[in-house]
């Protein structure tokens, strides 16, 4: 249960939990104003062909680093300053670009204003801050939180100028074939939420249930919640494909060695239809 611990005193009930207020049938509106660590482990070389990730080192430790463009903190806002970070999220493809994968166990339970940070590292906020207005997660997480539900897609407030995120920071793309994500080789981005840099670790997925993936790699504790698993990571750019986000189970893991995803499929792909669709 990657909860962010500095968040409990503020009303959050359980687990990583962090949200909005629950909504009606596939989405819920928000009313906002516009714009730990585990063993040590060997490291060797994973070499994969065009359009994969590249020479990278697989490890079974989360490294601290500077960040990337698409990924960034979940913060809680008041009076236009931000308090502590506690999800994950990552921009996505979408017709407005205007859109982020994050967890729903993140933004589920409370109405606080909530803004995404992409790229932030040590204090900084190099790509801006994006406010949330509206939260998009599947009814059946609505209804009973089901751990194969925890995902959400977030739509996100223009820059002052108009522009979108997307148009900002670029994009990640999504895949939701669940049968062949698993054993893949991912990089998984998260921000712990007792730190001002994110975590990355490349590692292979497996199978944990029918419909969870597992990610095995240590430093992944509080805050790394919503964090995705991405596939097919070119070195050049950063950005690939989204095909989990730290979630589901345990909502993403009791052990910050191990992770957790729903397995993207059908529901997933028929909410972020829905999402943009409506953004």
């Amino acid at each position: 249960m990657r909860l962010a611990a500095r968040l409990a005193a503020s009303g959050r009930t359980h687990g990583r939990l962090i949200s909005i207020l629950a909504a009606v049938a596939v989405f819920v509106t928000l009313s906002l104003a516009p714009a730990r660590s585990g063993a040590a482990g060997d490291t060797w070389p994973a070499r994969l062909g065009a359009g994969g990730i590249g020479v990278a080192r697989v490890s079974g430790n989360g490294q601290p680093f500077d960040g990337i463009a698409t990924v960034g903190a979940l913060f809680g806002e008041s009076s236009g300053k931000l308090s502590s970070h506690f999800c994950t999220a990552s921009v996505v493809d979408s017709p407005h670009g205007d859109l982020a994968i994050t967890a729903a166990h993140c933004v589920t339970g409370t109405s606080r204003q909530m803004v995404f940070v992409p790229g932030y590292a040590n204090g900084t906020e190099p790509y801006g801050v994006w406010q949330v207005t509206r939260v998009y997660t599947d009814a059946a997480w609505q209804s009973a939180q089901d751990p194969d539900d925890d995902v959400a897609f977030l739509q996100l407030s223009g820059a002052p100028g108009g522009a979108p995120v997307e148009a900002v920071t670029g994009a990640e793309h999504v895949a939701t074939d669940a049968a062949a994500a698993a054993g893949g080789l991912v990089r998984v981005i998260g921000y712990p939420d007792t730190a001002d840099q994110p975590v990355s670790c490349v590692n292979w997925t497996k199978l944990f249930s029918p419909t969870q993936l597992e990610f095995d790699c240590g430093g992944y504790t509080d805050g790394t919640s919503g964090g995705p698993f991405l596939a097919n990571v070119p070195a050049s750019s950063g950005q690939g494909t989204v095909i989990g986000v730290i979630g589901g189970y345990e909502q993403g893991g009791d052990l910050p060695q191990v992770s957790y995803s729903v397995a993207f499929g059908a529901a997933v792909a028929a909410l972020y239809l829905t999402a943009k669709a409506a953004s």
